[in-house]
């Protein structure tokens, strides 16, 4: 327990200490970020336009310094620390051709899920032929678990992969939404393999995840300094699909990440329903947009999606542990 704890403090801590420094030098550099026209974007949010972004960066570093000296770098561990990096380098790539082309659009989707596909083919193969997860699913809501094989269970790796990662780009569209709905579902995860299961390197590796996640909020929450930018988003969305599939609890993971689930199917909805119908069900898309539009603070929005996030966790949480062999 002691490690875990010292692990997630060092984050913080890493994170409150390089912080300032590398959002100097993003300033110096015009690192900054890029809003959509206006139009397309809630009123307000142009007067972001260059704030610092890239932070994803920080809170890999903040993440993996404490990982690497207070685990024993097991094989499980190491593979969700591979595709957290991963995961963080395709949304590197989006940013950096962002601020090269000096406009909202990175790189195109389809490459981006090509990448997605390399990297969940590589996890499913390190997952079952050497760390031995089995190619099942379980469903923790009831103790019934279905064998599937190995390549159908690529398949929902990449599912559970690519609908992580687009999921937490989507939250990250107010000032802290994301950083602090990650750090409660990866609390939850923290309980999850320390608490219940007793896997040590992967609680401080989600407990470092979750430190830098909540250091990073020192500066990015409301008015933001820096952005995580699809660095961290897609970094972060990786960390807890790995974790979901080392865990296997990738059906469990709706509940436990339940607001990036909301924001997610939010945008599907409004996609489906306008092109059928030409009429939206929301006032924009994703569903934080649509209480902005509606009047609410972005404070107020992203305190109570905190709040939500918070139930789901202890929902997810409290499934996980009802579900385990006695």
């Amino acid at each position: 327990m002691p490690r875990v704890l010292i692990a997630a403090i060092g984050a913080v801590l890493l994170m409150l200490f390089l912080g300032p420094r590398f959002i100097r030098w993003l300033r110096d550099h015009e690192v900054g970020q890029f809003i959509r026209p206006q139009g397309e974007i809630p009123e307000g949010h142009a007067e972001k336009q260059g704030t610092p972004t890239m932070g994803g960066l920080l809170i890999l570093f903040a993440m993996a310094v404490p990982f690497l000296i207070l685990s024993s770098r097991s094989t499980a561990a190491m593979t969700i620390l591979f595709t957290t990096l991963a995961c963080g380098a395709i949304g590197f790539v989006d940013d950096w051709m962002k601020i090269v082309k000096k406009r909202s659009l990175g790189l195109s989707g389809r490459w981006k899920m090509a990448a997605l596909v390399v990297v969940a083919v590589l996890l499913t193969i390190i997952a079952v032929k050497v760390v031995g997860i089995p190619t099942t699913i379980d469903l923790h809501v009831v103790r019934t678990s279905w064998e599937i094989g190995p390549i159908a269970f690529g398949v929902m790796v990449f599912l559970v992969l690519a609908g992580a990662t687009n999921a937490v780009n989507l939250t990250d569209g107010l000032d802290g939404l994301a950083a602090g709905t990650m750090a409660i579902a990866l609390l939850a995860y923290v309980g999850m393999t320390f608490v219940v299961t007793g896997q040590r390197d992967m609680a401080i590796l989600a407990a470092c995840l979750m430190g830098a996640c909540v250091g990073f909020l020192w500066f990015n929450s409301y008015p933001a300094s820096v952005f995580m930018g699809d660095t961290g988003s897609f970094a972060l969305g990786g960390a807890i699909a790995a974790l979901a599939v080392m865990t296997k609890t990738e059906v469990l993971l709706i509940f436990i990440g339940g607001v990036f689930v909301i924001e997610a199917l939010s945008v599907m909805i409004q996609v489906i329903v306008f092109k059928r119908t030409r009429r939206r069900v929301f006032l924009m898309a994703p569903v934080h947009h649509h209480f902005e539009m509606a009047g609410w603070s972005e404070t107020k929005i992203i305190v109570r999606f905190w709040l939500i996030a918070l139930m789901f966790a202890g929902i997810g949480f409290t499934l996980f542990f009802r579900t385990l062999p006695a």
